[in-house]
């Protein structure tokens, strides 16, 4: 009998399991709309092949981060919202310890996965509550919250924040 309820529980446990591991494995759906995102490399979740694309709307569908700063590119101190990369990083089961981040012009820099941290930057695709065009660096930059800390206000730092963001590759 108690060998019977062992069974049980066990199939029971693998069950859910199976279960989480699914729905988290189909937590990135197919784009709807034109993409504007692709990451690859050593990630889990994939909707494409090996690839995790992601329309407007499904970035805007992550949870959203905002902060207030201002960047050597532009005038004031402006409100960014955005996916926290730490956030986008987890939603496609990012593995690796570099972000090879590629530009519309193909213009890339390396991000080390570290800088992923809670506070930290966003991949930001609002600028004071607007949708930015490739014009005003977007449609996605990566922006640190420069304003919060002295490490954010450094070269290395600065270029890192890569605008016009459409592609990723985890490493």
């Amino acid at each position: 009998m108690i060998a019977h309820r062992t069974c049980i529980s066990l199939a029971v446990t693998i069950g859910f399991l199976l279960v989480a591991a699914n729905v988290r494995a189909a937590e990135i759906g197919a784009p709807q709309n034109d993409p504007v995102l692709t990451v690859n490399g050593q990630i889990e979740r994939t909707n494409e092949g090996d690839t995790a694309v992601f329309d407007m709307d499904m970035l805007k569908a992550l949870p959203a981060t905002s902060f207030r700063t201002s960047t050597i590119w532009t005038d004031d101190v402006h409100r960014f919202t955005g996916v926290a990369l730490d956030d986008l990083l987890d939603a496609v089961g990012a593995q690796g310890r570099t972000i090879n981040a590629i530009a519309l012009n193909d213009y890339a820099v390396e991000i080390p996965a570290a800088d992923a941290v809670d506070g930290g930057p966003i991949v930001a695709y609002e600028m004071d509550g607007a949708e930015m065009s490739v014009r005003e660096k977007g449609p996605l930059w990566i922006v640190y919250p420069y304003d919060a800390k002295a490490d954010y206000r450094t070269e290395m730092i600065y270029s890192r924040s890569i605008w016009q963001l459409d592609r990723m590759n985890i490493r």
